[in-house]
């Protein structure tokens, strides 16, 4: 597969600058597309669009299948009739710089409910459920949910939900695709593709799973018998136990991975490419007794393999895979990256981390890979440098050939380089763009406290180079 040479940024929607607590798909949205374009960059790259869990992580959610309602443009809302001028006014947030999720948490919903219970007609939100029933499912869990005190759902007593709970729901998840769709057609009518995010794991408190238990490995009380996660690696020396199910790929095989062939069409209805999360699983899967406080005892089983990747292929075949290929992997996952033919990743704050054999570094990227500087894992790359060690920082001084003796001046040779690059697609975090320190990290893995809340503001983006980023573009070719 030779591809064709491109750039993009990483920025998830919450990230966006706006007036309402995080960022939407308001105007502010479409100005980033603007400003996408006239730099040169053919790609927006984003996280999971589900609905994130009480850790605001979108990697952990009720649903797959849902929609997170904070995207949703409250201005868009109001021309619409549905919320009056005072009633968004109020929801303004109280500072740009970082997401206000505890306030999100406890007003959102309520504002949003409101402008569902003034909706006339109803087709097109009945019409929208109809065509997804996975999330129609979705919006009749988180009913249910709030009828049973937000208990989780092994221990309901009520079956029943309010038919106006059930519809606000409904109208939140219809209103996110209707804008979404909109702001998406205008940044592919700009030449800009978008890039979304499928976690390869669901939620054990999730629709996925209380609507189909047959297909998780879960003991008589609907409990797991085994969990996700990650032996002792980079990030973490005791491993990651992410607490999620894991699937019963034996029974999902029985009729051709049905629920993932929909879940991989649900997607390509939302973006042009897809990123699967911890796509090794695919090959070999973590397994974790439920009853272990760390990871260490895990264990690594057999996976579905080519078969899931076949069928994701054929449920999808417009979409761009990406298969995230990152952390222990093995011939047999590296066998399987190329027999998917997904082009894989390349993260250059990993390849100072071996010897110079290593994939991470830029001279050995190959055109079918995505290269970033970062990930939304990772520390920033000013982060990242002004925290090497002064070996490693001399190494990588010079293997980006800087000679000047302020080392803290070494980004844009950094940038440039990776520009240069055999690899196929670029994607530069955001924060990357600006050289921006560890303060803007938007995820540190292993930790569950002050994750996910970084914003940028309308003013920071305006300080941007478009012409610098449109002259690489150019120079090199991802144009």
């Amino acid at each position: 597969i030779i591809m064709k040479r491109a750039s993009g940024v990483l920025m998830h929607v919450s990230s966006l600058p706006g007036l309402y607590s995080e960022g939407s798909f308001g105007k502010e949205a479409y100005d980033w597309i603007d400003f996408l374009a006239e730099s040169g960059f053919s790609c927006w790259q984003v996280l999971p669009f589900c609905l994130p869990d009480e850790y605001n992580s979108p990697y952990k959610s009720y649903s797959a299948f849902s929609l997170n309602p904070y995207f949703i443009d409250l201005p868009t809302l109001a021309k619409k009739g549905l919320i009056t001028q005072s009633e968004f006014d109020s929801a303004r947030q109280r500072t740009p710089y970082s997401c206000e999720f505890d306030r999100l948490a406890k007003e959102r919903i309520a504002l949003l409910s409101l402008a569902a219970s003034r909706v006339t007609d109803r087709s097109g939100v009945r019409a929208f459920i109809k065509d997804h029933p996975h999330t129609g499912a979705f919006c009749r869990f988180m009913a249910l949910r709030d009828v049973n005190g937000q208990k989780e759902w092994q221990e309901w007593e009520i079956d029943e939900p309010s038919p106006e709970v059930l519809f606000a729901w409904e109208f939140m998840q219809y209103e996110f695709y209707t804008q979404w769709t909109a702001l998406k057609a205008y940044a592919n009518g700009k030449g800009i593709s978008v890039i979304g995010d499928i976690p390869i794991y669901v939620a054990l408190d999730s629709s996925d799973v209380r609507s189909n238990p047959g297909l998780f490995r879960l003991d008589g009380d609907n409990r797991p018998t085994f969990i996700a996660g990650v032996p002792p690696d980079y990030f973490a020396k005791d491993g990651q136990i992410w607490g999620n199910p894991l699937y019963d790929w034996d029974e999902m095989a029985k009729d051709g991975y049905k629920w993932w062939r929909e879940r991989a069409a649900f997607m390509a209805e939302l973006f042009d490419g897809v990123r699967i999360d911890h796509f090794r699983g695919l090959e070999s899967y973590f397994a974790i007794p439920a009853n272990e406080s760390t990871a260490k005892n895990g264990k690594w089983i057999k996976g579905p393999g080519i078969e899931l990747v076949n069928a994701l292929k054929e449920a999808a075949p417009e979409c761009f895979f990406i298969a995230e290929d990152l952390g222990d992997i093995t011939p047999e996952v590296r066998e399987l990256v190329d027999e998917s033919g997904f082009p894989g990743m390349r993260v250059l704050q990993f390849g100072f981390l071996g010897d110079r054999n290593s994939p991470h570094l830029p001279h050995n990227y190959d055109n079918n890979c995505i290269a970033y500087t970062g990930t939304h894992d990772n520390n920033t790359l000013l982060g990242y440098v002004w925290e090497l060690d002064n070996e490693t920082r001399t190494l990588l001084l010079s293997y980006f050939g800087y000679k000047e003796d302020d080392w803290d001046k070494c980004y844009g040779d950094v940038l440039r380089e990776m520009f240069m690059s055999h690899a196929g697609l670029l994607i530069l975090p955001v924060q990357d763009l600006l050289l921006y320190g560890r303060d803007t990290r938007l995820n540190t893995p292993g930790s569950s406290d002050g994750n996910w809340s970084y914003r940028v503001t309308a003013a920071q983006l305006s300080l941007l180079d478009k012409e610098k980023f449109h002259r690489w573009n150019s120079l090199y070719g991802r144009i």
